[in-house]
Parts: C-alpha cells; structure tokens; sequence
C-alpha cells in the first residue's frame, strides 16, 4: 500500500476553534510505534547524565570532557540507523501525583504549554541519545557528544483538549539527518489522542562543545517510515528556502508594500500631510504593546554543555508571551502555535536573559507575537541576542487591531503576518478535519492585511 500524506481543505476557522479534532495528519492516519518506553521525564533526565558521564551536582569548573575527543568516530564509521532504533516514550505522571500536576497548570486549570516544550526539548536529546550508535565506543566510556537546540521548525498545540489531571505520554523519533544535525519529530497524547505536535533540530556536537561531530545516517526501514521521511525532506526544503532569504531581511513584495501603504493613510490621512497619526477606532499602537522581563537562570536551568537548557528559554518565552497576549486581549489567551525558534547564540550558565514580547499582528480573535531573548553576560554585562520566537495566541473574542507608528515596526507588523498565514497554512497541513477559519479571514482579508 501506498503511504502518503492526507490533507483535507480547510475553509474557515471559527474563533474558538470548537470543532477541531483530535489528531493531527501523519501518514494515512498511521503512527511509528516500537514499544520502547523511557520510563518518567526524570528518567530521562538521570539517562542523559548517565550517557554523557556527567558528575551529579553543579561546579563552577565543569569536568573536562577533553579526554573523550579521541573517541569521536570518523562517519564512515557510523552505521545506518532506522526512525525505529530511536523512537521511545516518556510520561509525565499528572493523575496520581498531585505535585507534580501542580508544576503543570496555569491558574485557570489549563496544561502549561511552557513546560510542555520544555520536556519535549529534554526528551528529544535523549532520542539523540538513542539515535547514535559509535560501534567501536569501548564500554563504559560515555558518549563523546554534545546535543545543542538549533531551531523549533515549528509546535502546534490543541490546548484545550488538554486534562489537567491525565496522564501525558511524550513520544518521537528521528525524522532526517545531515553530517551533523538530525531533526526530531515529538508528540503529546493523552488517552491515546495526539493534541500537540512539534519538530525540532539538534546539532550533534562532540565532546567538548567546540566543533560539529558526525551522525548515523538515516536509512528508512520501511514504507511507513519511508512516509515521515519524505515529509521531513519537504521540511528540510523549505527550510533551506527560508535561510536563502532571512525573514529579517526580507523585502516588501508590491501585496506588502500596498498593505502598508493602507496603514499609512488610515492613520496620516490621504495627503499624509498630519504631523502627527490620528488612532483608528478599536485600534492600538504596536509601540505600545509590549512587554519585557528580566530573568536570573540558575544551575538548575543547565544543561550538560553548562550552557542554559534551551527548553528553559523557549518555556520562559512562551510564558512572557502568554502574558502579553492576556493583556492585550483582556481575557485568558491560548497558544496555538510556534515558528522559528532559531538560536543564534548559547547563553553561558552565569549570564541573565532579557525577555520583551511584542504584538505585531491581530486578525479576528487572534494575536501574533515576537518574542526576543537578550542574555546579559554575568562578567562583563555585555548583551547579545540569543533566539526569537514567533507566536500564535487566540482569544475568546475578537481583539484591537495593532498598528505600526514606523517603518521598521511596519515590517515587523509583515513579518507578523507572514507567520500568521503560516499558522493558517499549518492547519491545512498538519490537522486532520478542523474548523474553518474565522469567517472574517477571507483571502481578501489576507491580502489587505485587516
């Protein structure tokens, strides 16, 4: 039998996205399934430490891995390895434990997609872990590895199928590899049913985190994992596409710059001969719209490079970003989705991030926003950009429209846009059955951006 994607047209999404189903589209409604289970999230945690040799406790002056660089394996001699040999679960145990249900939900009851991706961060190293294999590693001696986060291709999340007291199971396996990266394919089920999914890219570095090391080639086993391989080349493509031409860099198209345009004379005038820009109705200022945090990492927040865990950051980004999105929405807001979470620079252990989520986009009952990470380094207080994220929130209702006051907040509100018809696009994609998009969200509406 043929294995292929299904995908089913989407006309329209309601505001609430009530009659969204369950699943999400694999290929021909199938799942990679080996049996193989990790045991708990802290399982996983302890297998890492156990895998790479880490010492228990922190120290300023981490053990040196040095010795380990004599056992990095050359490619050639690395044989191929099947989405099988690395694919496993984990749980996160929420309906006996009442501690850690509450490590796990917002106020109002619902699942903190935070630490959601959190864990799916953690859970992805270990299917790293798992996915390389160095025959000639003499035993006992740990895996002369580092696995850093390059990039989220994007998360997609139904939050309120989400029970606060079920217990989560986290699954995935490795979905392509290059010379040193491999790109990772995780869910979350509960009751069987898949309600987030999520790809991730890992950089396979060697023992001392100063140089990329080679990985197993992938070699698909089968038609089914032959069909999640071809899905992933396709991302690879596209991401290979989107790096040719930076979105930051990125030119106005004449559809763009007419839509700004638009913005110009609702708020300048025809002539645009005010001085100063009259705010539409049931609009706000992007320039005033948004908000920062300043937070201290601790040891805790590490991982095993002494760098901080890069699923601490995208959890502490989401989390600003959710309450950014609150406030402007004046009510409880639910992510929906997440793209291109690059990171551009490892932040030392000592150093603090600098937090600010900005609205860039509405449409209908959805907000877009950017989310930008500064570290602050602890010795010299020098600042450097460390990721962005881009975020896709719905509220309850239909919110204010955001508008730029300047060129550069003008492209911010395009850059805005763009992932939001991303998200759109996604649905199409990634969902199996749906609603509809908003009946407001016409392609007219699309193209003049309102």
């Amino acid at each position: 039998m043929h294995l292929r994607r299904r995908i089913i047209a989407i006309p329209s999404l309601n505001p609430q996205l009530q009659v969204l189903r369950h699943r999400f589209v694999e290929c021909d409604g199938e799942q990679l399934e080996s049996g193989h289970c990790s045991g708990t999230m802290a399982d996983v945690g302890k297998k890492i430490r156990e895998h790479v040799g880490a010492e228990g406790g922190y120290h300023a002056i981490p053990k040196s891995r040095e010795g380990l660089l004599k056992f990095q394996p050359k490619r050639s001699e690395l044989p191929k390895r099947s989405m099988m040999d690395s694919h496993t679960t984990a749980n996160i145990l929420l309906e006996n434990d009442a501690l850690m249900r509450e490590r796990f939900v917002y106020g109002v009851g619902l699942l903190r997609m935070g630490r959601i991706m959190e864990e799916l961060d953690l859970l992805s190293v270990w299917i790293c872990h798992r996915h390389i294999f160095p025959p000639k590693l003499p035993e006992g001696v740990p895996l002369p590895y580092t696995f850093v986060t390059l990039l989220v291709d994007h998360a997609h999340f139904l939050v309120e199928k989400f029970s606060a007291d079920v217990d989560v199971s986290l699954s995935g396996h490795v979905s392509w590899t290059g010379n040193s990266s491999m790109e990772i394919t995780a869910y979350v089920r509960q009751n069987g049913l898949l309600l987030a999914k999520a790809i991730f890219m890992i950089a396979a570095r060697d023992a001392t985190n100063s140089g990329p090391a080679p990985v197993n080639p992938l070699m698909p086993a089968n038609e089914l994992e032959d069909c999640f391989y071809r899905e992933a080349l396709e991302r690879h493509k596209r991401r290979a596409e989107k790096l040719s031409r930076l979105d930051s860099k990125r030119q106005p198209t004449k559809e763009e710059e007419q839509i700004m345009y638009e913005m110009f004379t609702r708020t300048k005038g025809i002539e645009g001969l005010s001085q100063t820009a009259t705010l539409p109705p049931d609009c706000r200022w992007m320039s005033e719209w948004h908000r920062s945090t300043l937070l201290h990492p601790f040891p805790q927040n590490r991982n095993e490079a002494n760098t901080i865990f890069g699923g601490f950051i995208i959890r502490s980004a989401i989390e600003t970003s959710y309450i950014t999105a609150c406030l402007y929405g004046g009510d409880y807001s639910v992510i929906r989705f997440i793209s291109d979470i690059t990171f551009t620079h490892q932040i030392p252990v000592h150093s603090y991030m600098k937090l600010r989520a900005y609205v860039v986009y509405t449409q209908d009952n959805y907000v877009q926003l950017m989310t930008v990470v500064n570290a602050i380094d602890g010795n010299n207080f020098s600042e450097f950009h460390s990721n962005t994220l881009h975020l896709t929130y719905s509220c309850n209702h239909k919110v204010p429209e955001i508008l730029p006051t300047s060129y550069h907040e003008a492209l911010w509100y395009l850059s805005g846009r763009r992932h939001f018809q991303r998200f759109l696009a996604s649905i199409n994609r990634d969902m199996e059955g749906g609603s509809s998009p908003p009946e407001k969200i016409k392609d007219d509406d699309l193209r003049k951006g309102i």
